[in-house]
């Protein structure tokens, strides 16, 4: 929020219908200003959607749209104080770097000084110092990435939207783009407005995320707080994985009939005698398979007729789940506080 308490964008009772396909329905939200918020779901979800809609390019079938308070239905995309980051750079081929970031400078008849200067500023920021003259074809994909966030920002935007940005780049680049994205939301100080279908990227960058099912948003909060607290089967199943409680399962692991989540490496392996500590939840099973995955294994348990995953860190290497077999009869155990009831998608 701002000192007064104005979201830098809000969501009033939003709807938005291609033909018959219901894409956003009825989703209300709102995001402070200077926040990371990242919209995080499948294809076809609502999240790409209500992007656009922030921007300008697509207008709402009802409700209202706010950014700073104003209503901004039926303002045109370049009267609105955003700017667009897209996930394949849209640069203009001809143009250097140089000419490329200066370009809505140069449409506002900006000096060629003050664009010069300005342009520099925002090389170094996104660490391309002396690229100026380049031609967008002789940068990497994460250079050219580099040059389309700088171009976004030399306008100043109070709000800027990332389309998948990250989604061309390898994972190595990837990663270390979404911590160098993070730290130069920090040093700006302005709103980013993040849709990805990333889970990894939404929960490492963000302040707070909305999760996005079927064009309505099933949770918002911190990364923290979707991933430890999922409200709905969908919202577990979608960030990190989960194993889902039912039936007797359920019964037993959760002491009442409900559903439940509860993330593989929250469940611990110990000896089928071994005691149960106070505030634990216990079940026996026989080992189903095991999956070496490097930093980490996946184990699958087979635990009185429903299987159940568990994942466990590779402390000594391979040593660590040598007792891991299949047909192995082991006892899971899990604190109670790691078992979240959920409820049905909304």
């Amino acid at each position: 929020m701002t000192a007064a308490g104005v979201p830098a964008v809000a969501f009033e009772g939003v709807t938005r219908r291609f033909g018959d396909v219901l894409a956003v329905d009825d989703v209300s939200f709102s995001i402070a200003d200077g926040e990371f918020f990242s919209m995080l779901g499948p294809s076809g979800s609502g999240k790409t959607t209500c992007l656009r809609l922030v921007a300008g390019f697509e207008q709402p079938g009802s409700g209202h749209i706010r950014i700073h308070g104003v209503n901004v239905e039926g303002v045109p995309p370049y009267r609105r104080d955003v700017n667009t980051v897209f996930q394949d750079y849209a640069l203009f081929p001809h143009m250097t770097v140089g000419g490329n970031i200066e370009y809505g400078l140069m449409i506002r008849k900006v000096p060629a000084a003050e664009r010069r200067r300005r342009a520099e500023e925002m090389l170094a920021l996104v660490k391309l110092d002396g690229l100026y003259a380049r031609k967008p074809g002789q940068l990497s994909g994460g250079q050219r990435q580099r040059v389309a966030l700088a171009r976004a920002l030399i306008n100043q935007p109070r709000v800027l939207l990332l389309d998948e940005p990250l989604g061309a780049l390898d994972l190595k680049l990837r990663e270390a783009m979404q911590a160098e994205l993070k730290a130069i939301q920090r040093q700006v100080g302005i709103t980013f407005v993040y849709v990805t279908h990333d889970q990894g990227e939404a929960l490492s960058m963000s302040d707070r995320l909305a999760v996005f099912n079927r064009g309505r948003i099933e949770q918002i909060g911190s990364p923290a707080e979707v991933y430890d607290h999922p409200a709905t089967p969908f919202v577990a199943g979608f960030v990190g994985q989960t194993n889902l409680l039912e039936g007797y399962l359920a019964q037993r692991l959760g002491g009442f009939p409900a559903t439940y989540a509860v993330r593989p490496e929250r469940i611990r392996i110990v000896a089928p005698d071994a005691d149960v500590p106070s505030g634990f939840a216990s079940i026996d099973g026989k080992v189903a398979s095991v999956t070496y995955l490097g930093a980490n294994s996946r184990v699958e348990v087979d635990a009185d007729g429903g299987m159940l995953a568990v994942v466990e860190q590779n402390v000594d290497g391979g040593a660590s789940v040598a007792g891991r077999v299949p047909g192995a009869v082991v006892r899971l155990v899990v604190d109670r506080r790691h078992i979240q009831a959920v409820s049905a998608s909304r």
